[in-house]
């Protein structure tokens, strides 16, 4: 099995402050709003290269959404910032007319998703959204794992027309997919393709965001187990790769589910949908199981909703048993 490692750690809203910033200097149709975190999503290297390209609305998410839709009628391309709690639970009705209904290009960057913001409680999670943004026809939805990826997601959906759903997160986690200066790599972050990280012939695991570094810890932990699992990385959960998942469910018979989100309405659900059309097979899910969450740091709270290596590794001790 292909071993994944890491000689550093960052938080992957930072990827996305680095992408914005080289569209800044890359892009002049790019322009960026943020309502009142200009800190916390890591734009203020954008700000200080194009104070001209940049709007803060403070707090009025809503008004926001509003001015980026308008701002695409001249052909800009705007990126709106704020934590992913705000960016589409308190402004939805917006983002269904002005952006979705109207199909404006607008991308909607979300940091702070799920549970790991941690310490900054409770209230400003959520673990809806990837739910609410994918219901909505030609909403893209993308949900990275790391700070390469991204940074080359942040760059990717510049070129890419249509609305787009950016989602990220304020912990630091491992980098270990490629910049995205490596055109050539295995790996490259391509919208609506997932990557294969293992090759696998008893189960297959299909992790997005966060999870995705779990679900490689618990590969190796499987191996040890006598166990071969094959590991997706899904990072774009609309469109979704189905080929993959079908290709990949062909050859194990059973699949396991990972994301930072509640199971309803999240990654797995979409999963569940191609397998019922394509290939019934038994599948479980690790996710949030239908409830809020709460105050901690990332590592107590992901242990407690079950969101690590060790509950993929019960995952697929369960699902296995069931082919």
């Amino acid at each position: 099995m292909k071993k994944y490692t890491y000689t550093e750690k960052k938080d992957t809203r930072s990827g996305f402050g680095a992408g914005l910033a080289e569209l800044g200097r890359t892009n002049p149709n790019v322009v960026a709003l943020c309502a009142d975190l200009i800190g916390s999503l890591k734009m203020d290297k954008f700000i200080e290269e194009n104070p001209n390209r940049f709007f803060q609305i403070g707090i009025a998410e809503a008004n926001m959404i509003g001015i980026a839709a308008g701002l695409t009628i001249g052909g800009k391309i705007p990126f709106t910032g704020t934590f992913a709690n705000f960016s589409t639970g308190r402004v939805y009705d917006q983002i269904r007319q002005s952006v979705a209904y109207s199909d404006k290009n607008v991308k909607i960057c979300a940091s702070h998703a799920g549970l790991t913001l941690g310490e900054d409680g409770a209230t400003h999670q959520i673990l809806e959204d990837i739910g609410l943004m994918k219901m909505l026809p030609g909403m893209t939805v993308i949900n990275t794992c790391d700070y390469n990826q991204t940074e080359a997601a942040t760059i990717a959906i510049a070129e890419f027309e249509g609305p787009v759903y950016l989602r990220f997160g304020r912990p630091v986690v491992p980098i270990y997919m490629p910049k995205h200066t490596e055109t050539e790599h295995e790996n490259k972050f391509v919208i609506g393709k997932a990557i294969q990280l293992t090759e696998g012939a008893d189960v297959t695991i299909v992790a997005t965001g966060h999870l995705v570094w779990e679900a490689l810890q618990a590969s190796e932990q499987l191996e040890e187990l006598g166990i071969s699992a094959e590991v997706l990385n899904m990072h774009t959960i609309k469109p979704l790769d189905a080929a993959a998942v079908l290709e990949s469910v062909a050859k194990t018979g059973c699949i396991v589910t990972a994301e930072e989100h509640n199971f309803m309405g999240g990654l797995g659900e979409s999963i569940s949908g191609v397998l019922a059309k394509n290939n019934p097979i038994p599948q479980e899910f690790v996710a949030v199981n239908d409830s809020f969450g709460e105050s901690g740091t990332p590592a107590q709270l992901m242990e407690k909703y079950g969101l690590n290596d060790k509950a993929i590794v019960a995952a697929v001790q369960k699902v296995i048993k069931r082919k």
